[in-house]
């Protein structure tokens, strides 16, 4: 009676969590396929066409001392990087009272507060070998298509405006492209997410909830396929 009872729960629990197993096998085909027909993750180099150091004639200091007295001084200051911007080296500033960065001119001192996106749109431009781009998004969170693997916020969003779709993710604070993708890409992207981590589910903790619980159920049949397995062969003996 007892083998029998395991018997159809193997069965019946064994045609249920086969969806499981058949999304899990799709997905390592399309894997396979993305592998093939996208490129990798675009490396995150150094911007910019070269630096003029000679160029440089403010110091750390004063370029932190030209902006606004609630960002200015050392104590308030999280991060300094170099930056080309334009053919011309400018200060990138973190402060603690400023989410988006400060720019200040290396060479005589002026603040832009407009810089952040033109340097997010030099370095989308010199990425696709000089092609136009227009801004069309920032994001501050993920969403379906730049996921949480990505790991970097904020990031601008630029489109090329082509046959292809072709748009690119940048982020200022690498000064670099963290996405590249286009409208074929991204269709095997998404096909990818809804069959491995069942993006078609827009809530994340009840999406989290049914991965877990088809992953133990396939778990649990094969437990009782190896229970079956020795059962038989003993009364076989």
């Amino acid at each position: 009676m007892k083998s029998r009872l395991i018997r159809k729960l193997h069965r019946w629990l064994g045609l249920f969590f086969s969806v499981s197993i058949l999304m899990a096998s799709g997905s390592g085909v399309i894997h396979n396929v993305m592998t093939r027909t996208q490129a990798p993750p675009p490396s995150a180099r150094p911007s910019g066409e070269g630096m003029d150091v000679k160029a440089i004639k403010i110091t750390v200091p004063e370029a932190i001392s030209n902006l606004t007295p609630e960002t200015a001084g050392e104590s308030g200051v999280q991060a300094v990087n170099l930056r080309s911007i334009g053919g011309r080296p400018w200060y990138q500033v973190y402060t603690a009272a400023s989410e988006a960065p400060r720019y200040v001119s290396a060479v005589d001192g002026r603040v832009d507060p407009t810089l952040d996106e033109t340097y997010a749109a030099e370095i989308a431009t010199r990425f696709l070998n000089g092609k136009d781009v227009s801004k069309t998004d920032f994001l501050t969170a993920f969403n379906s298509e730049y996921l949480n693997i990505f790991r970097i916020l904020p990031v601008y969003r630029f489109d090329v405006g082509d046959e292809l779709e072709t748009r690119v993710y940048v982020s200022t604070t690498t000064g670099s492209v963290t996405r590249h993708t286009d409208r074929r890409r991204q269709f095997e992207a998404t096909i990818f997410t809804r069959f491995h981590k069942l993006g078609f589910i827009p809530n994340k903790d009840l999406r989290d909830l049914v991965l877990t619980s088809m992953t133990f159920g396939t778990f649990l049949v094969a437990c009782l396929g190896l229970f079956l397995f020795a059962a038989t062969r003993r009364r076989k003996r």
